[in-house]
């Protein structure tokens, strides 16, 4: 009963879509409507996933300075992934909901510099904040008042003075005498100057036309020159006069008039006192954001002190007393009951009725997104309904309530692993699938498929030629060690028709290099990798969940590139034949053959190192080509070597002989 029982203040878990993460919200207001519902008006508070890119580097940012402050323990990366879904972010955003929505109830606290970050993890439904979001704005702000520390801030304090010394420093500079207790006047004196200075303020307000406008009656004229201004003036002017009181009342009443001293309650127009209790209403004791957004041309000073003269006034204890009213006659607690409805992303067992969207056609044998694991009371159907993600139980709990995963997902674990371990020499064809988001199982075949569809980039005549023409300009060899950096290929062209004309006609050298038959290549892959062309008796063992389910199927060492040779014309490894020159168009382009999934060969990846690259750079360009061209052939490296070191003769640091220098 209690756990269902929700009062004004709690932190609750709102669900606005079946298939997104509960939204985090405190109750302010609990109002009943007309048709008898239930609103509540709630503070919004954001999660990491609702705010951009941008904001979410200044969050890590501030994480780790609070870190280093606070000497947090060493956290596990997987802690850390946690720990960004316990963090939110205040705001004062107000919407209303419908209490029904409700989905329980969470734990959010200030962050605070005695806290451990890890103890949040350990509690179930708690989170913390440390920095208020301006949905507006787009900015991320502080919750806490900076300690203003530093040599600007403190008071400078002289030496203390030594027996018997005196002060020499000027009191008049140092502070301002505004009254003498040791006056020759008395109190009743005194009192009865205060009252002169009081009548003296009521007929200045009457002759005052703003101020007759603003107190039109006698009464709060006379209350308005009774506030602490007007006694305050009148006793500085008797301390400005030495007490003397004929010329104090003097002072007062000068040949222009009386004097009228003004407050901040008489400064302020009826409209700007309505939009600072607007303010007020809105932001709190917060007079930086009052003063910004809505007295922009009031100073700071001036709105503080209006605040706590407006607090003296009846408008003030009214409005107190329509609050409490309000208060009353609202609900302090709603009692919401468990919602116990089946979810529409839950994925039913064969025999009942499928869910919403579609969830009964899933595959066999998929686990887990986050634990990986493939055994589960209940699933549930997560991500875009063309990859067939699913959640198991217990992680949808969480994906419910924290808006993550427990762990980070396979790319981002792949590529953690890869830099904590080192460089390899080359990636199975497992962990280049295991990398990419679209090859967890085998729901996923045609996205596998269309993933392995590949493109040529055939370069035009004008483009071969400027390579070797601007070859000065493209620098292809620092441009091939820089595939990201862009080329402008318009500047390089029209450099290239500039000196095309001037460019030498004789034609270049091609130099016939004799091509192997096709079936001599095949005899001598034969030869070096023997292929096993029966099938292996049994179920085949899994490398890795996500090919678990997977067929093997016979593969084909040439199955991805089925040539032909139809005219007896040798073809080299992309399919087009070689001629002693330039290619004709007389040839015809050989289609190449399509390939099914399974009969595609297992690609390898090679990743280069320091000493491969290293080695690279004695190899000339020629050699390179013919590397490429051949790359079943040993490749040998002449090393240029080292420079001798030349014997010095070992001369005498200093000598007595004096030196000669002949000219």
């Amino acid at each position: 009963m209690a756990a269902n029982m929700y009062r004004v203040g709690d932190y609750v878990y709102f669900e606005n879509s079946s298939s997104n993460p509960y939204l985090i919200r405190r109750i302010e207001e609990l109002n009943k409507t007309a048709n008898g519902n239930v609103e509540a008006k709630v503070v919004c508070l954001f999660r990491r996933r609702d705010i951009s890119g941008n904001l979410n580097t200044l969050a890590d940012s501030n994480a780790r300075e609070f870190e280093e402050e606070s000497k947090q323990p060493t956290l596990s990366e997987q802690q850390k992934h946690q720990l960004k879904h316990r963090e939110l972010f205040l705001s004062r955003q107000f919407e209303s909901l419908p209490a029904t929505h409700i989905r329980g109830k969470c734990n959010v606290t200030l962050l605070n510099e005695t806290d451990v970050l890890v103890g949040y993890l350990d509690k179930e439904d708690c989170f913390f904040y440390s920095l208020v979001f301006d949905p507006v704005q787009k900015t991320l702000l502080a919750d806490q008042g900076e300690i203003r520390v530093g040599s600007k801030y403190q008071a400078e304090i002289p030496d203390k003075l030594a027996e018997g010394e005196s002060d020499n420093r000027v009191q008049e500079k140092l502070e301002t005498k505004v009254w003498d207790p040791n006056n020759q006047l008395k109190d009743p004196q005194i009192d009865q100057f205060l009252v002169v200075a009081r009548a003296v303020g009521t007929f200045a307000r009457a002759l005052d036309c703003s101020s007759s406008i603003r107190q039109p009656s006698l009464h709060m004229s006379a209350a308005a020159a009774s506030r602490d201004i007007t006694l305050f003036h009148a006793m500085d002017t008797l301390q400005k006069n030495n007490y003397d009181l004929a010329k104090a009342m003097s002072t007062l009443v000068p040949q222009g008039g009386p004097v009228l001293c003004r407050d901040e309650m008489e400064e302020w127009s009826a409209s700007e006192a309505m939009l600072f209790e607007e303010a007020l209403e809105k932001y709190g004791k917060d007079f930086n954001d009052i003063r910004q957004d809505f007295l922009p041309w009031k100073s700071l000073a001036s709105v503080v002190q209006f605040y706590y003269m407006w607090k003296t006034t009846d408008r003030y204890i009214q409005q107190k007393r329509l609050k409490a009213a309000e208060a009353d006659s609202k609900l302090k607690q709603v009692y919401i009951p468990t919602y116990t409805k089946p979810n529409p992303n839950q994925i039913m067992v064969p025999g009942s009725k499928p869910g919403m969207n579609g969830a009964a056609g899933f595959q066999k044998g998929l686990s887990c997104e986050s634990c990986h694991t493939a055994q589960s009371p209940q699933w549930y159907a997560w991500g875009p309904p063309n990859m067939q993600c699913r959640l198991c139980a217990s992680c949808w709990n969480y994906w419910k309530k924290y808006g993550g995963l427990k762990t980070p997902t396979q790319l981002e674990g792949a590529a953690r692993a890869g830099s904590e371990s080192g460089p390899r020499g080359h990636m199975t064809r497992q962990e280049v699938q295991g990398m990419s988001p679209f090859t967890r199982n085998e729901g996923r075949a045609k996205l596998l498929a269309k993933n392995r569809q590949t493109f040529i980039l055939q370069t035009t005549k004008l483009t071969r030629i400027a390579r070797r023409v601007c070859e000065d300009i493209l620098q292809p060899r620092r441009a091939a060690r820089r595939p990201y950096a862009s080329i402008n290929a318009n500047a390089v062209k029209a450099e290239c028709m500039i000196r095309l004309p001037k460019a030498t006609k004789t034609p270049l050298k091609s130099k016939v290099v004799p091509r192997q038959s096709l079936a001599t290549i095949v005899k001598d892959l034969a030869i070096s990798a023997p292929l096993k062309l029966k099938a292996s008796r049994g179920p085949p063992t899994p490398i890795n969940r996500n090919q678990a389910s997977q067929p093997r199927v016979g593969q084909s060492l040439l199955g991805k590139r089925g040539f032909d040779s139809a005219t007896g014309v040798p073809y080299p490894a992309n399919g087009r034949p070689y001629t002693s020159g330039m290619r004709t168009t007389s040839q015809s382009v050989i289609k190449r053959q399509k390939v099914s999934q399974g009969e595609a060969p297992n690609p390898v990846v090679f990743v280069a190192t320091k000493d491969t690259r290293a080695l690279r750079k004695h190899l000339t360009q020629s050699e390179m080509r013919r590397a490429a061209r051949k790359p079943h052939l040993l490749v040998r490296i002449k090393l240029p070597l080292p420079p001798r070191s030349l014997a010095m003769p070992l001369l005498p640091s200093s000598t007595s002989e004096p030196i000669v220098l002949e000219d």
